[in-house]
């Protein structure tokens, strides 16, 4: 069993504690000598959440939602020796392993009295073993929908006592794109670039989309949708193209099947508020001569006009950043709602600046991930 002890307090060092039996237990002498079996290992301390919780102590009432999107860190990318010594030689090893991270999490997680949790990058060991029976505790059903080709993949979780689940309509990028009429159009004129339609059929990103009525007025339903696009730098043209087929999809199950139904659209879009898929989010467009269709120079220049129907909003704003490692720092992540019939009711403070950079960068013993969560409260118009 691993030994915490708090944060200020020496590591490494073993640990003996001296134990008197409970009442009624037969007595073998006044103490009894227990030594832990490992290192003593600093505790968290002070975690970026706790003052976050503050605000999020009472659950939402009657008529409002309160939405999460997390990043939480798959333990496959935390445990290889590049992620120790290259992308995060600042964190404690102790700290990048799985049943500490985990912990972390897991009480994060609890004090938000979230309905709505949308995240991405779970192992699946994580979320049958670890998240489904935490968050069971706390009322909250989950879905799992994993990567093609990965081990890990994303989590739709929602509040049992507001919604039900009346359907599910997750897919894969690269099969949709070739298989579904849907994308017809788009698998077209992706054809005359066939660099950048081939680096679109090896992603192995996937799209989570849930259909939820509300317990208390049935009339009442929502599509909630979760995503992680692909992450290279230089990878702009093919998010343009995941974010099309996502929102076609998207506008399938919410126009078509249902209609007029609101959206909340969660994940990690690896796009800063700068890049084109962002914008094309929010305006509804992207033109063909945009810089990002270019984003991976002129070999895989891959020029197209896109449109979506919706109004989308950032209903958290536009963080200065919600991924936060020791070479780079920007706004990924986004909670977009659909303005015609959601608004925001409360944005949770995302950790100060003080406290994601008091151990230098994120991951760290106070923080289980390299991205901080989004937190907002919603409310049909």
């Amino acid at each position: 069993e691993r030994v915490f002890t708090p944060s200020n307090a020496l590591v490494g060092l073993r640990l003996k504690l001296r134990c008197t039996p409970g009442d009624g237990a037969q007595r073998y002498g006044p103490f009894r000598e227990v030594e832990s079996s490992g290192p003593v290992e600093a505790g968290p301390g002070a975690c970026t959440f706790d003052s976050r919780h503050l605000y999020t102590k009472k659950v939402c009432g009657e008529g409002s939602v309160r939405a999460v999107s997390y990043n939480i860190l798959a333990d496959i990318y935390a445990q290889t020796e590049f992620s120790r010594t290259v992308l995060y030689p600042y964190c404690a090893p102790y700290a990048l392993e799985l049943d500490y991270r985990q912990n972390l999490l897991k009480k994060e997680l609890a004090g938000y009295s979230a309905d709505l949790i949308c995240l991405q990058e779970v192992d699946k060991s994580v979320f049958v073993d670890s998240l489904v029976p935490a968050l069971d505790a706390f009322g909250l059903e989950g879905l799992f929908r994993i990567k093609e080709k990965q081990h890990e993949g994303l989590a739709t979780f929602y509040s049992r006592d507001k919604f039900s689940l009346l359907t599910q309509h997750d897919i894969a990028f690269s099969k949709a794109l070739l298989s579904d009429a849907l994308h017809k159009e788009l698998c077209d004129k992706l054809a005359k670039y066939p660099l950048v339609q081939e680096k679109v059929m090896q992603r192995s990103s996937v799209l989570q989309v849930s259909v939820l009525q509300s317990t208390t007025d049935p009339s009442r339903k929502i599509c909630v949708a979760n995503t992680h696009l692909y992450w290279h730098p230089k990878g702009g043209n093919i998010r343009l193209i995941q974010i099309a087929i996502a929102l076609s999809h998207i506008k399938h199950v919410a126009c078509d099947l249902y209609p007029s139904i609101p959206i909340i659209f969660c994940g990690d879009f690896n796009s800063t508020p700068s890049s084109g898929t962002y914008s094309f989010i929010k305006t509804g467009g992207i033109a063909e001569d945009h810089e990002d269709w270019v984003s991976n120079g002129e070999e895989e220049r891959c020029n197209m006009p896109l449109s979506h129907p919706f109004k989308l909003q950032s209903a958290c704003g536009e963080p200065a950043y919600t991924n936060y490692v020791g070479g780079f720092h920007g706004c990924l992540d986004y909670i977009f709602i659909d303005k015609n019939a959601l608004e925001v009711e409360q944005v949770i403070p995302l950790p100060s600046h003080e406290e994601v950079t008091t151990h230098q960068a994120l991951p760290s013993v106070s923080h289980p991930s390299d991205h901080i969560a989004l937190i907002c409260d919603l409310k049909w118009k």
